[in-house]
């Protein structure tokens, strides 16, 4: 008799259901499992055999075959261990009944304890898109399943807890569905705390109303990091599906924070050490990189000119695309990456090229390679640039300024804008906007024209210099609260691109 047992496996960042079958019959005692196992599902058996017999059930000395259907799904993880010895104990006449209303996830201990395993979050929505709704997970991964609405979540600790429960011996307690929305909006740091640096506020308040990627250029101590770790207490809340599609991204990479929802933007500071892969995703297992654990927050590179040039140049397609595709012989898998991208560095190795506090002590052709580590393509990506000029004593006597939460309101204000003028188009703000979408809604007048085909020819702009202009200006008007661009938009943003022709001259 070959019986079936639901289980689910990953897609780059969806779940699809597995099913488990399992047939026991006479022959040689062995135990295989087919339907492309990696080596962890091929280990299984062990797991399986073993934790079935600390559990106190038998494991007969029959022919035992388990396949993984659809065979031509590559299957990777520890997450088939529980689902494969529940067929193994309803195949071998342990456990009676039909079970096909579950989906079983979770790796077994040799003792049958049940350990926690990545990817729940995407397993439960795609088992619900498939029309199953009842979940026996890992007990530490409870949480992180009840964040689906409609469904019936079982946490177990043991084997045995969840043969009880399908024989109806003893229930295990539904986990309730969980709110994943904070009611409170609470960070560690504060726009108030950053004194001076008032141009730098206004363009990075334009850059977060309008999901701009920020380029910021100063010498040491200015306050580029400082700055660039409070951008996300200015971002708008982040939304029911936001919320879903982040922590889904951050469960399948296995760095989600004990099981509980992403609630607030992501920001994310890889060394400038990191590897190609470990920045755009891929490896053996094609997991997500940091550009799409960044996905709808922040991705900050401070120090840009220190990471490796393959990396920068790896970034340039994702950051345009607003996805990620990594390819490998198993298969092919595409990641959001929607990311605001915020980049720090100095303006020369030593740090003080071009700043009246201190003598840079490199000659030109120092700074000349220095600066030339990051490409001009790569420079076009970036809409604002933005210059960090050093904080003097006065500055920092001077009371707090303005914080993050107001700051925030002028924000969400402008968003609201945004999704209200593109609620029928491919956008959610104004940095998502593509070719024809900047001609529909970026109308200029014959004065602004003017202005911008002037600032066009004499700083020798490229097509997408001049879009992306016209969508920072697009953004500054919003934060104003008016509808059409006028000449000081335009002048503004062209004062935002200013920095590659002064440094990258």
């Amino acid at each position: 008799m070959v019986v079936k047992v639901k289980t689910a496996t990953l897609i780059g960042i969806e779940g699809k259901i597995v099913i488990a079958e399992a047939d026991f019959s006479n022959g040689l005692p062995s135990f295989d499992i087919v339907g492309l196992p990696d080596a962890a599902v091929k280990e299984a058996k062990e797991r399986v055999k073993a934790a079935i017999r600390n559990s106190e059930f038998e494991f007969p000395a029959k022919k035992a075959v388990i396949n993984l259907a659809p065979a031509d799904l590559k299957k990777e993880g520890s997450q088939f261990d529980l689902p494969i010895a529940i067929a193994s104990l309803a195949g071998t006449g342990q456990l009676t009944g039909s079970f096909e209303e579950y989906v079983f996830l979770g790796e077994l201990g040799l003792s049958g304890e049940i350990r926690s395993v990545s990817g729940i979050l995407p397993s439960v929505i795609g088992g619900k898109d498939e029309g199953v709704n009842k979940f026996i997970v890992p007990y530490d991964n409870r949480e992180e399943a009840a964040l689906v609405e409609d469904v019936e979540i079982y946490g177990a600790k043991t084997l045995t807890e969840v043969y009880m429960h399908l024989t109806g011996e003893k229930k295990i307690e539904m986990t309730e569905n969980i709110s994943i929305l904070p009611e409170e909006f609470l960070f560690d740091f504060d726009f108030k705390e950053v004194k001076g640096q008032e141009k730098l506020r206004r363009g990075i308040e334009i850059a977060v109303a309008g999901g701009h990627n920020v380029l910021m250029v100063g010498s040491p101590g200015s306050g580029k990091s400082m700055i660039a770790k409070r951008i996300p207490t200015i971002m708008p809340k982040m939304t029911f599906d936001e919320v879903l599609e982040v922590t889904k991204i951050h469960s399948v990479a296995g760095v989600l924070q004990s099981g509980k929802a992403v609630t607030k933007r992501p920001f994310r500071s890889p060394h400038h050490s990191a590897s190609a892969v470990s920045i755009v995703g891929g490896g053996s297992k094609a997991k997500p990189g940091e550009i799409s654990l960044a996905h709808k927050g922040v991705l900050f590179l401070d120090e840009l000119p220190e990471y490796k040039k393959d990396v920068i140049e790896a970034m340039r397609q994702p950051i345009e695309d607003n996805e990620v595709t990594v390819a490998r012989a198993m298969g092919s898998f595409t990641y959001p990456s929607n990311v605001m991208l915020v980049c720090a560095m100095n303006p020369c190795r030593c740090g003080y090229y071009g700043d009246g506090s201190k003598k840079c002590r490199c000659s030109e052709s120092d700074v000349a390679r220095y600066l030339g580590k990051v490409s001009g393509p790569m420079l076009d990506r970036i809409d604002i640039q933005l210059e960090a000029k050093s904080v003097n004593y006065d500055d920092l006597q001077k009371p707090e300024g303005e914080s993050s939460e107001a700051v925030r309101k002028r924000v969400e204000k402008a968003r609201a804008i945004q999704k209200e003028r593109y609620r029928n188009e491919n956008a959610s703000c104004n940095a998502d906007l593509s070719g024809g979408l900047v001609e529909k809604y970026c109308v200029l007048g014959d004065g602004e024209k003017a202005l911008l085909e002037q600032a066009f020819k004499s700083m020798n702009m490229s097509a997408r210099a001049y879009t992306r202009i016209l969508k920072v200006a697009r953004t500054i008007a919003d934060l104003d609260g008016r509808e059409n661009i006028d000449s000081m938009d335009i002048a503004e943003a062209i004062g935002y691109r200013g920095l590659d022709k002064k440094l990258w001259k």
